[in-house]
């Protein structure tokens, strides 16, 4: 008897497994952390997450602006970096339903994958944190091998936000039905879920087979009501 294709389930990160969000989150960990000015810096923070919230990010100057205080850092600092955000910043608004959701899939045997606008080397850890093998979110340009690489501050291929989440999505299967092994059975858009709060993943939660909006921002929770889509709470 053949195997059957695993579900696919797709997981948002920021306001959705998460109590806030990480981008803006790292913002203020710069902040905190003295490496940039704090008047200045948050109030282009805030201004780039109100652009997100309006659906009109400039997702190219944000990651930009977003990187450029930590360019000049190795690889071994980065790290040290980042560990300490995860650490002082990203797990106390880890949601607990949130992870019990997230492993109620990996228990049923489903291909779980977070897929975020926010760049990989902010999330990398965070999905790892939530016992996510695979994430699919905005990739950065580098440059330099080894202890010389560096961050360059652009984007590298297609952002992850908006119409952009399915391009990646798209490609990242079609990639992994490439590598598969004759007949090994593959998740598809075909059988998926998503979970999401916000009305900027409108595109993929119309292409997948179940959406769910979770606590979702009032523009999301229009559209779920219309299309009959199911509305749950993950802070209740």
């Amino acid at each position: 008897m053949a195997l059957a294709a695993p579900r696919l389930a797709l997981f948002d990160l920021d306001n959705t497994l998460l109590a806030g969000d990480s981008d803006h989150a790292w913002g203020e960990f710069l902040i905190e952390q003295g490496l940039v000015d704090e008047a200045k810096h948050r109030a282009q923070n805030d201004a780039f997450y109100e652009q997100y919230l309006q659906g009109e990010l400039d997702i190219h100057g944000y990651v930009a602006f977003t990187l450029a205080p930590i360019l000049s850092l190795a690889p071994a600092e980065l790290d040290a970096l980042r560990q300490e955000f995860v650490t002082s910043r990203v797990a106390s608004i880890m949601l607990p339903r949130a992870i019990d959701l997230v492993k109620s899939h990996r228990d049923a045997g489903d291909l779980c994958v977070i897929i975020t606008a926010t760049n990989e080397f902010i999330t990398q850890p965070i999905a790892a944190a939530f016992g996510v093998e695979h994430l699919i979110a905005t990739g950065l340009e580098q440059t330099g091998e080894g202890d010389a690489r560096r961050y360059t501050g652009a984007i590298s291929g297609t952002p992850c936000y908006q119409e952009g989440k399915i391009t990646k999505l798209t490609a990242w299967l079609e990639e992994r039905a490439t590598n598969a092994v004759q007949d090994e059975p593959l998740a598809s858009l075909a059988d998926s879920i998503l979970y999401s709060d916000s009305f900027n993943d409108l595109p993929l939660l119309s292409a997948v087979t179940t959406a769910v909006a979770v606590d979702p921002d009032p523009r999301l929770a229009a559209e779920a009501e219309a299309s009959g889509w199911e509305i749950r709470s993950l802070r209740d």
